[in-house]
């Protein structure tokens, strides 16, 4: 839910949509006593990043002790920034998938999971329709997205949690 909150604010999602309100109020608790100690900088929410980032590092301590290995702190923190990257790169890759899958479809009425997915995806999906232009009425710009997204997850990220296994 915190990592959902921090997103929505980075791509600027409707902020007053029922399923964003519900991630505000789910996530707004630990955030708002988080905040008096790490404030914000350049329009990130750093405690929510702190938050991810710390319960993400307590998730994977766990499991090693757990498994009977004691975790080194930089293995830690590899591992925990690299899950998250991995989680983010799926939430976008979802969410894109979900829209292109429902764009086939004619919608009737107002949905608001619709309109969070159409705000939250419309970001990287505008920056990729730039360079790939409609091609007689078929939106070939999630493709390219899904190809990135792939890209960044086998480039960046898998070799994070490679690293961060081995300095476990």
């Amino acid at each position: 839910v915190v990592l959902l909150r921090f997103l929505f604010q980075l791509t600027r999602a409707d902020y007053y949509n029922p399923i964003s309100q519900l991630v505000v109020k789910l996530s707004d608790p630990p955030l708002a006593r988080l905040r008096r100690l790490v404030p914000g900088a350049l329009g990130i929410d750093t405690a929510a990043v702190a938050l991810l980032l710390g319960l993400e590092i307590c998730r994977i301590g766990i499991i090693t002790l757990l498994l009977g290995h004691t975790p080194r702190v930089a293995g830690l923190v590899m591992l925990g920034i690299g899950e998250l990257l991995k989680l983010t790169v799926y939430i976008f890759v979802f969410s894109i998938f979900i829209r292109a899958i429902l764009s086939w479809f004619s919608g009737s009425g107002y949905n608001p999971m619709l309109k969070l997915i159409y705000t939250f995806t419309e970001p990287l999906l505008k920056k990729s329709r730039q360079l790939v232009p409609a091609t007689g009425g078929l939106d070939l710009s999630p493709i390219l997205i899904f190809i990135a997204l792939m890209l960044v997850l086998k480039l960046f990220v898998q070799p994070l949690l490679d690293y961060g296994r081995m300095a476990l």
